[in-house]
């Protein structure tokens, strides 16, 4: 009971998913020796639900990994295994007898009828019933923690992760392509992360400011508690025609971000055009149709914070001049001489 108690106050502590979920993976393996263990994080979509394995231990040891940051190499559909769709569809704690008499058990961790999490454990035949309570006990509280985690990472109004979350992430982000273009000159360029000749690395990550046009026009005409209900709404529309691992940010009032996983310039317009193009489809009940601008621009290995919001907001400055209800991008705007590079912070100016 001591030792529960003590893992239970190390998970406490953890203010971040990936460190919540290294101290459960250290609690499993100390208080009940799994054989095998899987934290998987969920993303259900439209279409199909996808997991990835975010944190545990197998025959090569633990293993963890940036669970804000879906790496594609360790997602999969979760119809790939049976017992996991099966956890998804009744929601509760499903069990399988393996061939070497061990037991797979599957804990659910769930949110408005849908998994955020599922804990995958393989465990001897010898695993007693008490410790079968204590171990749902234990993913029950790991299953508040991350709840109360996500209250205090959402804006409060659209449950879009908040401003503050989108600060973490930005740098983590930065940080990513940094240590993406060092591997780079280290490994030699590939073909999937080939140097463009603008400075863009081909597959980058992407920051994307979305602005409600006219949306003082929808508060001052239908009042502030309509306002709230297009914020919410648009909100569900982004949820829809993002990636799963596309990250998204309410930034303030009416304005969006979205932080775009590695893809090339041509598709990462396509995606924000959808998006656009949805909104523009969407009725917002008594408001009828709304529209939105949005700029955007490549992370860079050097940018700063302010070097990449700088630049996606120019481009969206762009397209509210032209109209409103476009897509604007910024390496192509300057490409074309449409915009002038921006210092960014060291003095240096951008070539393009």
């Amino acid at each position: 009971m001591l030792d529960l108690i003590s893992h239970v106050v190390k998970i406490s502590a953890r203010r971040d998913r990936t460190e919540i979920n290294s101290a459960m993976v250290d609690a499993l393996l100390d208080l009940f020796q799994p054989q095998r263990i899987d934290i998987y994080r969920c993303y259900a979509g439209k279409k199909k639900t996808v997991v990835f394995a975010c944190a545990g231990y197998g025959p090569q040891g633990q293993f963890l990994r940036n669970a804000y940051l879906p790496d594609h190499r360790y997602c999969q559909p979760i119809e790939r295994d049976p017992l996991l769709n099966r956890c998804r569809k009744e929601m509760s704690a499903v069990l399988d007898l393996l061939d070497d008499g061990s037991h797979r058990i599957v804990f659910p961790v769930t949110k408005l009828n849908e998994p955020v999490y599922l804990v995958d454990l393989s465990l001897s035949d010898e695993f007693s019933a008490n410790q079968r309570v204590a171990l749902m006990g234990l993913i029950e509280y790991f299953g508040n923690h991350i709840a109360l985690l996500d209250y205090g990472e959402a804006d409060t109004l659209t449950g879009l992760s908040s401003r503050k979350t989108f600060d973490k992430h930005l740098f983590e982000l930065l940080g990513k392509a940094a240590t993406d273009k060092i591997m780079g000159g280290l490994n030699g360029t590939t073909p999937h992360r080939r140097q463009g000749s603008n400075g863009v690395i081909a597959t980058s990550h992407w920051l994307a400011i979305c602005d409600i046009d006219h949306f003082k026009q929808v508060n001052d005409n239908y009042g502030h508690l309509i306002g709230d209900e297009v914020l919410i709404m648009l909100a569900q529309v982004m949820r829809h025609s993002f990636r799963f691992d596309d990250q998204l940010f309410r930034f303030g009032g009416e304005e969006f971000v979205a932080l775009l996983q590695p893809t090339d310039q041509a598709s990462a317009f396509a995606t924000l055009e959808r998006f656009r193009t949805d909104v523009e489809n969407e009725v917002f009940s008594r408001v009828g149709h709304v529209t939105i601008s949005i700029g955007f621009s490549c992370l860079l290995p050097n940018d700063t914070p302010t070097d990449a919001i700088d630049r996606a907001d120019e481009a969206l400055y762009y397209a509210k001049r032209q109209g409103r209800n476009r897509v604007e991008c910024y390496e192509i705007l300057v490409a074309n001489q449409q915009l002038a590079a921006k210092e960014i912070a060291k003095g240096e100016v951008e070539l393009f």
